[in-house]
């Protein structure tokens, strides 16, 4: 059985009717195809020159070493007293879920230590004082693989962590054994370079 076609004067062959509504087999504009095939064309040439042969940085490596640069300019470590009135506001808690998502594969949901060290004992490996924890989770300790998170976190994202870790110490959860340096809570800090 032969199917009869329809012509439209405007739209040409009809190849399609449903309830009513016809559709004609029109072929696409040329600037259209042009637009979409150049479109492809250049992702794949901005996914390579950023991506795949990383001959400048991509926008996210872009941003985050933006990032670093204005607090370089303006982010001197905080004080003891500024980073303790983080734990009087709601810093802990977003400071939580950053540890959450971001600190767990090391130090275990509740800072026991697993690859990383125990963070709910006595004992400290960069000096246990606030602006230490501080100066750790900003600059990370790349010798034992912790990455540096101040360009991720930004300056009050790591004061929220901060905020977090220091609720979580002399907790004394059991998890992976104590290592570094007792805690001197009369201690300003055990680092030389507090003014850094």
């Amino acid at each position: 059985m032969s199917e009869s076609r329809k012509h439209d004067p405007i739209q040409g062959e009809i190849i399609h009717e449903y309830d009513g509504i016809e559709e004609a087999d029109n072929a696409l504009p040329s600037w259209w195809l042009y637009a979409l095939v150049g479109t492809m064309l250049f992702s794949l040439g901005y996914w390579f020159y950023y991506e795949g042969f990383k001959v400048e940085p991509g926008l996210a490596e872009a941003y985050y070493a933006e990032r670093a640069r204005e607090a370089e300019k303006t982010g001197v470590d905080p004080t003891d007293a500024e980073l303790m009135a983080q734990l009087q506001t709601g810093a802990r808690a977003a400071g939580e879920q950053t540890f959450r998502a971001t600190c767990v594969a090391c130090h275990e949901a509740n800072g026991q230590g697993k690859i990383g060290p125990n963070l709910t004992d006595k004992l400290w490996l960069h000096g246990g004082g606030s602006v230490d924890i501080f100066r750790t989770i900003r600059e990370g300790v790349p010798a034992k693989g912790m990455p540096a998170w101040g360009p991720a976190l930004g300056r009050a994202g790591v004061m929220q962590v901060t905020a977090y870790v220091l609720s979580l110490r002399d907790t004394n959860v059991p998890g992976k054994a104590a290592e570094g340096e007792p805690y001197d809570p009369l201690a300003q800090t055990s680092g030389p370079d507090v003014a850094k």
